[in-house]
Formats: C-alpha cells, structure tokens, sequence
C-alpha cells in the first residue's frame, strides 16, 4: 500500500505543474482583442473629407419612343394593285410613289370627258362668233358657256380620281414591313406599310405632378436603351402637357432627341433621366455609408485618429456618390475603405490609405457628373430621401 500511495502523490504532483505550464503559455499567446478585432494595432483604412461640389437633381422616369411623324399607308378606294415601287425598310422621298391601282376604267372615263369638254368649247367658240353678229340670243352663249366649265370640271375631277391609283409618302421617311402584293384587293383602311420620320424622334416619359414646378421646356434630358448598352442618347425637353391624367397624378413630358443614326425606333422603352438645374451639395462615396435596415451612418474619424458612428440622412444617390441632406459638415473626413473592420472607438491608420486612388475615383466622379448627364431609372425613382431612387 505506501508505495501506490507515492506514486499517486507523484502523478498529481506532475499533473500540477503540467497546469502550470499550460497557463503561462496561454497568457503569454493571448492577448485582450481591441474594439477592432486587431488588439492595439491601428486598422489601415481609406478616408475622404466631406466637402460642397456641383451636384444635379434628377427626375427619373420610363419613356416610349414616338416617330415626329408616323403614320399607316392606305388607299382612298377600293381597287386593285397594279404595281409596287417599295421594299420593305426602304427610305423614301416626300411624295415618291409607293403603289400603283389599276385604273382602266378611270382612264377610259378620261377620254371620254375630254372629248366632251373639246366638243364643247368648239361650240362654245362659235356660239361666240353668231352672237357677235347678233344670230343667236345672248342666253344661248352664257348656257354654252356653263356646260363648256361643267365639261372642264369633268375632266379635272377624272384627272383626280386616277391620281387615287397612285399611293403616295406624304413626308420623307422609312416604310415598315410590305403589306399587299400585286393583285391584291385593297379597300380604304387596308394597311400597305408604315411610314415614319426618325430622323428626330420624341420620347414620351410620365412625371409625378408633385415634381411639376422643377420641370420646364428646354432643361436637359438623356436616355438609355437596353438594346444599346453603354449608349446614352442626349435631348432636351420640348413639350409639357396641358393636362395631368387623374388617374396617376403624373404629367406626361416630351423630350425632343436627335436620330441621325435611327438607333431609337417608335415603340422603344427608354429610361430617361431629367437633369435639374446644378446646385452644390455635400458629397461623400457610396461606399462609405454603412446601411443597417432603415439606418443610415458613416464612420467619421476624430482627432485622435479614432472613429465614431455618425448617423446621416442620404439624399440621391448616383455615380458612385451619395449626398449628405443631415448628419455631417464642411470639412469632416470619413471613412471610404475598411468600414468592415471598424467598431465605435476603433484606432485606424489614414496614413496607410491609397491617396492616388481615391484622388483618381473622385476626378472620375467628378468627369461623370456634368450638368449635362445622369443614369436613368424608374419613373418616381427621384424623390425619395432613401437613396434608392439613383
């Protein structure tokens, strides 16, 4: 029995000093984690000083592209075709024939009215010649004179009816898809072709009526097109209609667009965006606005090179900025890259911060924010004080 005694005494005496050791090496590893994750050591971080830039509102909404002009070819008569002169997406002149009808009747009626009027202004000429010489009463030559105008007007009404066999473009443009042949029967209404000038083209876009007063003709207007990415298409307001549709409480605005090129087409959904007049605004990255739910806030670095949270109101959002409506000032600087890392009281290091580059994003910015351009989104999208509406 005493020597199992001893031995027990040994293991927990080997037991003890094995804890011992395991303590003093855990304390010296470890260490107290800071408020950044990081212990003491400064977290390396981007930060950019709020400052007033020029800054333009915009009115946001989804357009349809309209022709200047635009309409259906028909005929005025029921008639056969004779003859095509078009293909389908051919441009034309105003006044270029498209079809022809057949007119045989027409032109043997024509005949006949000109022989007629020819046959009474002969009589008409020597009806003239006895009433000089007092043969004929003066009656008789004012009633050959009535059916020699009738027999004229016959004739001009004949020239007008065969001038309905020829379908013409009322105005330069370019025809849609052919719709009849040779030898097809068309009534009036029967659609030959469509025909539109897009040479300029208007876009038709909804505004709320709350954002009446911040629209007026002549402001700046672009577009953009899911066909065309990376297009942006430029114009200017024309037109603001009279009356507000009472069902929507929007106003329907039109923009006036070049189309040299007939890249936009009647039909087209555009998104378009409306640039108010510039005014300066605190500007800050995108980026650097934390967003927690309905929350808003940005890290704003202190004097001793600590962070504090700083809860905004953001404004409109575009082109990778966002404007500042409350919670900062001229002058203070606040965190861009990092906003990740950082907790309230949390030691950063500025002086790690890739200056160049964020110089370089904000000449970009700046480059991409002229009064004379902006992004388009969904109509509505731009009154918001949420941000979403960028």
């Amino acid at each position: 029995m005493p020597p199992r005694s001893g031995l027990r005494t040994c293991c927990i005496l080997a037991l003890t000093i094995a804890l011992a050791a395991c303590g003093k090496g855990g304390k010296t590893q470890g260490g107290p984690a800071g408020p950044g994750g990081q212990g003491d050591r400064p977290i390396p971080v981007t930060a950019e000083q709020v400052r007033l830039r020029p800054w333009n509102d915009t009115v946001q909404a989804l357009g349809n592209v309209k022709a200047r002009e635009s309409i259906t070819v028909t005929a005025k008569v029921s008639e056969i075709v004779q003859d095509v002169h078009f293909d389908s997406g051919d441009h034309v002149a105003a006044g270029a024939s498209l079809i022809t009808l057949s007119g045989r009747a027409q032109l043997a009626a024509l005949a006949q009215a000109e022989a007629t009027a020819k046959e009474a202004d002969q009589l008409l000429k020597r009806q003239t010649e006895l009433a000089a010489q007092q043969l004929i009463a003066r009656s008789s030559l004012d009633t050959q004179r009535a059916t020699r105008d009738a027999t004229r007007a016959r004739v001009e009404q004949m020239k007008a009816d065969i001038g309905d066999r020829q379908v013409r473009a009322p105005f330069a443009g370019v025809l849609g898809i052919r719709q009849v042949s040779p030898g097809s029967l068309v009534t009036p209404g029967t659609p030959i072709a469509t025909l539109d000038d897009t040479d300029r083209v208007y876009i038709d876009f909804p505004v709320p009526e709350t954002l009446l007063a911040r629209i007026a003709k002549g402001q700046s207007v672009s577009g953009t097109s899911a066909a065309y990415p990376g297009k942006r298409f430029e114009g200017e307001v024309s037109t603001i209609d009279a009356r507000i549709d009472p069902a929507t409480r929007a106003v329907t605005v039109r923009g006036d667009f070049p189309n040299a090129d007939h890249l936009l087409r009647p039909g087209m959904l555009v998104q378009v965006t409306l640039l108010q007049p510039e005014r300066q605004a605190l500007l800050i990255p995108e980026i650097s606005v934390v967003q927690v739910g309905t929350d808003s806030y940005v890290f704003r670095l202190k004097p001793d090179n600590t962070v504090e949270r700083a809860d905004v109101e953001v404004g409109t959002r575009r082109e990778g900025l966002a404007e500042i409506v409350e919670g900062l000032k001229v002058g203070d600087k606040v965190v861009v890259d990092g906003t990740g890392k950082l907790r309230v009281g949390s030691k950063v290091d500025v002086s790690a911060a890739p200056a160049p580059a964020a110089q370089t994003r904000e000449a970009q910015t700046d480059a991409k924010a002229p009064a004379t351009s902006a992004p388009a989104s969904s109509v509505g999208a731009a009154a918001g004080k949420d941000g979403r509406n960028g």
